[in-house]
Parts: C-alpha cells; sequence; structure tokens
C-alpha cells in the first residue's frame, strides 16, 4: 500500500492561508455596513476541507448582527477564496464570535480585584 504523501501540518497551513485571505477580502470587498472593524482570530478547517470554522472578535458594533452579516456573505466570500486558494476543495464557511478576549478581560479583572483586596487586609 502507498503512503499517503500529504503533509501532516496541511491543513493548519489551509487554515492560515484562508484567514490571511478572508482578512483582506473583508476588508476590501465587503460592503456590508453590519460589518465593521472585526479581527480574525482563528480559522478551523475540517480534515476533508468541506467546512472551517472563522472565529472572529468584534472591535466595534454588535457581535450578533456582525456573525449575522458575515453568514449571510459566507457565499460572496467563499467565491473571493475559489480565486485565492489553489485547492481542490474550498470549504464552506461559518463564522463565529470568539468570546475569548471578553473572559480574559473579566479574569484580569478579578484577578485585580482579589489582589486589591488582599493588599488591604495586609
Amino acid at each position: 500500500m502507498p503512503k499517503k504523501s500529504t503533509k501532516p501540518n496541511r491543513s493548519y497551513q489551509v487554515a492560515d492561508q484562508i484567514q490571511r485571505d478572508l482578512t483582506e477580502v473583508i476588508a476590501r470587498e465587503l460592503k456590508d455596513p453590519r460589518v465593521g472593524m472585526i479581527t480574525l482570530q482563528a480559522v478551523e478547517v475540517t480534515p476533508d476541507y468541506a467546512h472551517a470554522k472563522v472565529f472572529f472578535s468584534v472591535l466595534v458594533g454588535d457581535p450578533q448582527e456582525t456573525q449575522d452579516a458575515l453568514n449571510q456573505a459566507a457565499g460572496f466570500l467563499r467565491n473571493h477564496l475559489f480565486k485565492r486558494l489553489h485547492i481542490h476543495t474550498v470549504p464552506t464557511l461559518h463564522f463565529q464570535f470568539d468570546r475569548t478576549t471578553e473572559r480574559a478581560a473579566d479574569m484580569n479583572a478579578l484577578i485585580a480585584k482579589a489582589v486589591s483586596s488582599r493588599a488591604k487586609e495586609d
């Protein structure tokens, strides 16, 4: 049986390329006013490249409204990826709001509060 010649990190490379290309297409081509200033945090691609979860954070605007707008524009964005990517299957895009930065800020606030209360006790 012949060995598969796929690179072990190929899905990570494809995900990174999708993230870079989507960042550029959203900034330059997407004209939806509901999509304000966003940052693409990560892209996860399924092993068969059929689907990709795109995690984003919002600097300005409503996260749910932005997510709805991005999911509505997923076909438009996928079409632009077809022109840029050189792979057989371009994945269907699914956008999800990433709450990691919010959670990190909340944790930092809790830690600062605990440290200040401990300092007052001493």
